[in-house]
């Protein structure tokens, strides 16, 4: 089973991922962030409108749809570095947001670049260079509205060894 399966499998597993995100990531845990899909190819995440999530302006706070939206990247991702041989490195260099309308409700945020950070995972594998891809997630509310956009652009680098 290739590695990108196994991690994917790890994510669509409720309870394995929950203590993940409890343990790595808790600010996204207790804003309500979830995976609601994940394969090679796409991430779907979502993060709802909540106490904790909230902001003054009866809307989800930015920094909650900058998780759920930099997430759905990030899981493609890590699915393309997981157990990788070489070991690959992957750090967020710049993101790009911009916000169309209220998140009142759950906002889905979707990212169809799996393929795209598979290819620059690859190169920078084949390559030893550091290589970085700016990729795109799509935040829209529950009538399909798009509420914001997020371009994050993600450095892969071969660890050395050591």
């Amino acid at each position: 089973m290739p590695n990108e399966n196994k991690f994917l499998q790890l994510v669509n597993n409720s309870f394995k991922y929950r203590l993940f995100l409890l343990s790595n990531l808790p600010a996204a845990y207790f804003s309500g962030v979830r995976v609601k899909h994940a394969d090679e190819a796409s991430c779907m995440v979502t993060v709802p409108f909540k106490w904790f999530s909230k902001n003054p302006f009866r809307s989800t706070y930015f920094a909650c749809l900058s998780m759920a939206g930099e997430l759905s990247t990030g899981v493609l991702a890590m699915a393309h570095c997981y157990q990788s041989d070489p070991a690959v490195s992957m750090l967020v260099r710049n993101m790009e947001a911009s916000f169309t309308k209220k998140a009142t409700g759950i906002t889905t945020f979707t990212c169809n670049d799996g393929e795209a950070i598979k290819n620059i995972v690859a190169k920078a594998k084949q390559s030893g260079e550091g290589e970085t891809l700016k990729v795109k997630s799509t935040g829209v509310n529950e009538a399909g509205e798009v509420v914001a956009e997020f371009y994050i652009t993600w450095g892969f680098k071969v660890k050395m060894q050591k």
